[in-house]
């Protein structure tokens, strides 16, 4: 249990407190939160909160591969564990998200349908020798979810204060990198999926 990994436990703990301050009851023990605004746009404490601990978690991803690949601590676990905290991390949130009605469900069925559909095709690889590096689609689309979750948590400002609805395009868009990735993936890995011994 070297220093990433210890990083990507990190990561994985605060996925369950981020979801306890973002659906803690308040109003049933009087807690009142308090509300700050940006101009006429409104963001709750609730909200802040969940997004210093999101931007943690995010750069906790960051901090644990440069080590890693730095000090030549590359394991077995943090293969394993490192695309899974990631993936619990933004699928949490945009569940969240959905559950509340704050973004629609669609684009986040799309992601993580892609993202388990992947993850089958990885294994099936790996049965056979053959490890599948993240590509270059599959980072974008990684980078846009996390600009998608800021820009949601802060109620989309700046671009609100200019009717601008850059959080749901940035949202869309990383819906659709997320299939482009999907079908990529699919098709580097399909000669395993459909190989019959």
């Amino acid at each position: 249990m070297n220093l990433p990994n210890r990083l990507t436990v990190i990561r994985i703990l605060l996925i369950p407190i981020i979801v306890l301050v973002w659906i803690f009851p308040y109003a049933q023990f009087n807690i009142q939160i308090p509300t700050y605004y940006v101009g006429y746009v409104s963001i709750s404490l609730v909200n802040i909160i969940c997004l210093v601990i999101f931007a943690l978690a995010s750069f906790t991803d960051y901090l644990d591969g440069a080590i890693a690949r730095k000090k030549n601590l590359v394991t077995t676990f943090g293969k394993f564990a490192d695309p899974i905290a990631d993936k619990l991390l933004v699928t949490t949130m945009f569940i969240l998200f959905a559950s509340q009605g704050i973004i629609p469900v669609v684009p986040v069925l799309i992601m993580t349908i892609r993202d388990t559909i992947v993850d089958g095709c990885r294994m099936i690889a790996s049965q056979n020798g053959v490890v599948v590096a993240a590509g270059y689609l599959g980072k974008v689309k990684t980078v846009l979810q996390m600009v998608s979750i800021i820009l949601i948590l802060l109620n989309n400002v700046p671009f609100e204060l200019y009717r601008l609805p850059i959080s749901d395009f940035v949202l869309w868009f990383a819906a659709f990198v997320s299939l482009a990735s999907g079908v990529s993936y699919f098709n580097q890995m399909k000669e395993y999926i459909f190989e019959s011994k």
